[in-house]
């Protein structure tokens, strides 16, 4: 018997066991800790741990005889296969953000039985969802049980790596003044008090950064606001002595992390909260006394860092160049040892690419997991070389090299696909596409406060009319120095929101593809930055927006048919070209530079 199945199949009885104990019926397990992250923590990986899959998004539904895994197209494969064997039951969805999973609950269980979730990790909007679905089927909804604390014996504490301030001139906003923002907005909703769990927007807003999850800056910590004063519930040892000074100097005092929900049930009946009903748990929702008002809305500071600020931008644009020129290294390094016929397989191309990020002025590391993915391994969205399982480049094909860093001034995301060999007729065909997707996103232009994801259309346009399409969103939001991804705007299907908007200085990846599983993937990702522009109507029809092209890195023009490009799309990508040269030639040399200037040349 294979051992990790048969170490699956036992956890998923212990949970059943605990279903029994406490007269449930069935168990949903999503991947969430009780901040809502997107990255969890050793502690909150209890769906991983429960069914086997680890890919990062995922929810895990258990009943007394069976068990589902919900996961979007970017997983099929990869969950198909760590399923095998398991008993558990794939299910596919077509985006994280679906929902099937309640569906599937209503449908499974008969009326009057009890489904379990652990109201400390479950989102307090979609509790509510989950509740009035539960309810219309005469299902009930148990939100004190904890199958995985439980029957998960030998689960990790808390993190305990120290938190450190992010200073100037990178952080060029001043935690008071950030302080003082939030509360403007809390006084404008009529707010006394303010409480937020989201550890970005507790990192940002208190101009600090940890390093308790993989790739993200961030640590674990709530943090309560009233009119003067801030309580940041964090593990003790994390915060010295004198970061904790320089907090008290700004109003900030420090308290035990577990002391987060006996604050806010401490909280006076004359008190009104605001809290953000997708970045705050049930549970912690619950812990407020019914006489305090309660007011539902976004977090103020989940807007303001996503409207990055002009000296921002600035270091961005640094760190971008500093991105660039690093792949520059790398890139000529690969082309070079190709030739040469050294071994170079994908775990080869994720160790020398990070290394060339690791010598750049302001690197602090990368911001996810690099994904090198040669022809059916590109097929896999969110593809992962290990040591048990990669691919040697060699042959003929297409290789999918989507990575990213973190910079003291700025977060990076960047996807190239390189020739191989020979290239075919149909990955060419498949590669221009999905790049006049790309630059139709990149070059247009939109009203001030267009929802984003109404801009989604607009990439896979040119996919559409050949009949083509991709399972994941077009662009998410990234943080400075913070989160690959950050909300709220999002360019992809989701329903579109009016915290959707989009505004100046957020920073969006634009990212269509095309996938063709067993053979190869594409993917040509920029971040972009949202500017103002300039039109002939001096706005009398509103402000209008437009895109930057942040990412400075050449896209390689081997792989085009140059019979699909209009004239104006060639000329965009030879504009492009010509300000990546003049961006990165200051900043390399030798190799590198010769690359630069080869791979930069106007077509």
């Amino acid at each position: 018997m294979d051992t990790r199945t048969h170490t699956i199949t036992l956890r998923l009885e212990r949970i059943r066991d605990a279903l029994r104990a406490n007269g449930c019926h069935a168990a949903l397990i999503p991947s969430a800790d009780p901040h809502l992250s997107e990255y969890l923590p050793d502690r909150w990986q209890g769906r991983q741990w429960a069914s086997g899959f680890t890919g990062s998004v995922a929810t895990l539904v258990v009943t007394l005889d069976g068990a589902a895994l919900f996961a979007d197209s970017r997983y099929w494969t990869q969950a198909e296969a760590e399923l095998a064997g398991t008993g558990i039951t794939l299910v596919k969805v077509m985006t994280a953000a679906a929902s099937n999973y309640i569906d599937w609950i209503v449908a499974n269980l008969p009326k009057g039985q009890t489904l379990a979730v652990d109201g400390q990790v479950l989102g307090l909007a979609l509790a509510q969802q989950i509740r009035t679905a539960l309810s219309s089927a005469g299902l009930n909804l148990n939100t004190q049980v904890d199958v995985i604390a439980s029957s998960w014996d030998d689960r990790a504490g808390l993190p305990t790596a120290a938190v450190y301030e992010h200073l100037p001139p990178q952080a060029s906003v001043s935690r008071a003044d950030k302080l003082a923002h939030v509360r403007a907005a809390m006084a404008a909703r009529g707010a006394s008090h303010h409480f937020i769990s989201t550890v970005d927007d507790v990192a940002w807003l208190l101009n600090l950064r940890g390093a308790d999850v993989s790739y993200n800056p961030v640590f674990m910590a709530h943090l309560l606001l009233d009119g003067e004063q801030a309580t940041l519930f964090i593990a003790p040892g994390k915060i010295d002595a004198a970061l904790q000074a320089r907090l008290a100097s700004d109003g900030v005092k420090i308290a035990a992390y577990e002391q987060a929900p006996a604050a806010l049930a401490a909280l006076p009946a004359s008190a009104t909260l605001l809290v953000d009903p997708r970045r705050v748990t049930l549970g912690l929702r619950e812990a407020v006394p019914a006489a305090v008002r309660v007011i539902e809305a976004i977090n103020p500071s989940t807007l303001a860092k996503s409207r990055k600020t002009a000296d921002e931008a600035v270091h961005v644009r640094e760190a971008m160049a500093q991105d660039g020129a690093a792949m520059c290294e790398f890139y000529a390094w690969f082309e070079a040892a190709l030739a040469a016929g050294e071994r170079i397989t994908e775990l080869t191309v994720d160790e020398h690419l990070s290394a060339a990020r690791a010598r750049r002025p302001g690197f602090k590391g990368l911001s996810f997991n690099t994904i090198a993915g040669f022809n059916a391994n590109g097929a896999l969205p969110h593809y992962r070389a290990t040591e048990e399982s990669h691919s040697e480049i060699k042959g003929d094909g297409l290789l999918l090299i989507d990575s990213g860093g973190q910079y003291l001034g700025g977060t990076t995301d960047i996807t190239r696909v390189w020739p191989i060999g020979q290239v075919s007729a149909a990955q060419k065909r498949d590669y221009t596409l999905v790049l006049k997707g790309t630059l139709a996103l990149s070059r247009t232009c939109f009203p001030r406060g267009t929802l984003s994801p109404m801009l989604d259309a607009i990439a896979r346009a040119p996919l559409w009319e050949q009949g083509l399409d991709y399972g994941h969103g077009t662009g998410h939001g990234v943080g400075y120095f913070m989160n690959v991804h950050e909300g709220p705007q999002s360019i992809s299907k989701a329903v579109p929101e009016a915290t959707m908007a989009m505004e100046p200085g957020m920073i969006t990846s634009i990212e269509p593809g095309i996938y063709r599983p067993g053979q190869w993937g594409v993917r040509i990702e920029n971040l972009v930055l949202n500017v103002a522009l300039e039109t002939t109507e001096n706005g009398q029809f509103g402000d209008m927006l437009t895109f930057e092209t942040l990412t400075l890195c050449p896209i390689d023009t081997r792989c085009i048919d140059l019979a699909l490009m209009r004239p104006d799309e060639i000329a965009w990508l030879n504009r492009y070209h010509a300000e990546v040269r003049r961006s990165l030639q200051p900043l390399v040399e030798g190799a590198a530079l010769a690359w630069l200037m080869e791979r930069t040349a106007a077509i």
